[in-house]
């Protein structure tokens, strides 16, 4: 009987044995059955910041490399016929290390040829051989040139910060490079030579090479021709399939000495703002 007594102890400790380490275990996976619910929580937290952090904000100086990106789809990228495409740091992208094909023997008087309208009624290529009589230094109210047109995709956003406002109607080929050059329709009214071009694209640098908008490119073709230098220059809106606001800006420009040349790509983005290439509509990010 004794024997048998010991028997039941034995057998009831390894029963309340075992049942506790089955119970460790089951919790053991009932933990386990929480984890990827966890991950996936977390991962859409992150896509979620990096979405917001991607646009910045309007008070940025300039476009980051995540926004400038956001326009840099295959099809962009294979327009700019390019393997060298290398972000500059300060919102541009180089491109084949800044060299061009651009021919500087040219002949003839100076000139702006733009493009027909394409069959969405949208500017394309244009070209320039520019020389200091291009060059035009009065305000354009004074020499008539103060018309304006809506382009296509013209939907206007009040964004504050330093532009205030995010679309300006944007030159290929600038007022003040060229609107001395006979026949060329320097103002805002040239359907074949506007495109809806953000605040930040249009306007920036102001001799700041920290910001190189198109305006920085632009200060460089003005500084050459200011040298009494002769510059060839291409400007080429990029479009991304049938959208009908750019996604950018492709320069070109080389001097007949050599001493100035460049070919860069300005991604048509503006810090804190996320546009709608298909129609121009955007909406500030928060």
């Amino acid at each position: 009987m004794a024997r048998q007594s010991k028997r039941k102890k034995r057998n009831s400790y390894f029963s309340l044995l075992l049942v506790l380490i089955l119970s460790l275990v089951g919790g053991g996976w009932a933990v386990q059955k929480q984890h990827p619910t966890q991950p996936q929580s977390q991962t859409s937290e992150k896509i979620t910041n990096q979405s917001q952090t991607a646009y910045g904000t309007v008070n940025d100086l300039h476009p980051s490399l995540q926004l400038a990106n956001t326009v840099m789809t295959a099809n962009v990228k294979q327009q700019l016929a390019s393997s060298a495409i290398q972000f500059n740091g300060t919102g541009a992208f180089i491109i084949n290390n800044n060299h061009n094909d651009l021919n500087t023997n040219v002949a003839s008087a100076i000139y702006v040829n733009l493009s027909p309208l394409d069959n969405l009624q949208r500017p394309g290529v244009a070209n320039a051989w520019l020389s200091r009589s291009a060059r035009q230094y009065k305000n354009r109210v004074t020499t008539g040139n103060a018309d304006k047109i809506e382009p296509l995709g013209w939907h206007q956003l009040k964004i504050a910060g330093k532009y205030q406002y995010l679309y300006n109607r944007g030159h290929s080929v600038g007022y003040a490079i060229a609107g001395n050059v006979a026949g060329f329709d320097a103002s805002e009214a040239n359907v074949q030579n506007i495109t809806t071009q953000t605040a930040w694209a249009n306007q920036a640098s102001n001799g700041d090479s920290n910001n190189t908008g198109q305006n920085y490119y632009e200060g460089l073709v003005r500084k050459a021709l200011d040298q009494n230098k002769r510059v060839r220059y291409k400007v080429t809106p990029i479009y991304d399939g049938n959208n009908i606001v750019p996604a950018g800006n492709w320069l070109m420009a080389k001097s007949s000495d050599g001493s100035l040349e460049f070919n860069v790509f300005v991604p048509n983005v503006q810090p804190g703002v996320e546009i709608n290439y298909v129609n121009g509509n955007a909406k500030l990010v928060k």
